[in-house]
């Protein structure tokens, strides 16, 4: 997923301020919590999006929403309604989430197969690969894609390997097209 400038900058400043302050965990925690917010909702996803709402409508919505949050967290979102940057909030949150799990050294996977894995098989897939570094935590995603037909795609960090059935057809149908 590629995440913009604005919401590695939000991100990051968020993350030096934190870093100040010695609460990083407990903000990470409620940015998580914006992202499994927003993310579920998506009349909340369009409220924010929508150019009709004026910016005091948002921020009063928003702090309804998140009154259990901490002052920073509350700031932070407002911050960035009034910035006009509401509908990046989602990527800002999880891109704050991103940089706090990598200064703890926790590895993202994302495990894409074409049909529901179970546990068992998700840890043969993550033993077999020399791409996870088992002496450190890692939180594992898994997506199920029917379009890779069978097999699995295995995304860690910026590395892949792509084991899927239907990559091997399209090497199988280029090499046809070559002969």
């Amino acid at each position: 997923m590629l995440t913009s400038k604005v919401a590695k900058r939000y991100a990051q400043g968020l993350l030096n301020f934190t870093q100040e302050t010695g609460n990083t965990a407990s903000v990470a925690a409620e940015m998580a919590d914006v992202v499994k917010t927003i993310q579920n909702s998506r009349d909340l996803q369009n409220f924010f999006a929508s150019p009709v709402i004026d910016e005091k409508k948002k921020i009063s919505i928003s702090r309804e929403i998140f009154k259990s949050f901490s002052p920073v967290a509350q700031n932070i979102i407002q911050l960035v309604i009034k910035h006009g940057r509401e509908n990046q909030l989602q990527d800002i949150a999880q891109e704050y989430v991103n940089k706090v799990e990598d200064q703890n050294g926790v590895q993202r996977i994302t495990l894409t197969s074409a049909s529901a894995l179970s546990a068992d098989n998700i840890q043969k897939i993550l033993k077999s690969s020399a791409l996870v570094n088992h002496d450190k935590t890692f939180d594992v995603k898994t997506i199920i894609d029917s379009k890779i037909l069978g097999g699995y795609i295995l995304r860690v960090g910026d590395q892949q390997i792509n084991a899927s059935v239907k990559n091997k057809l399209t090497k199988l149908q280029k090499e046809f097209q070559l002969n």
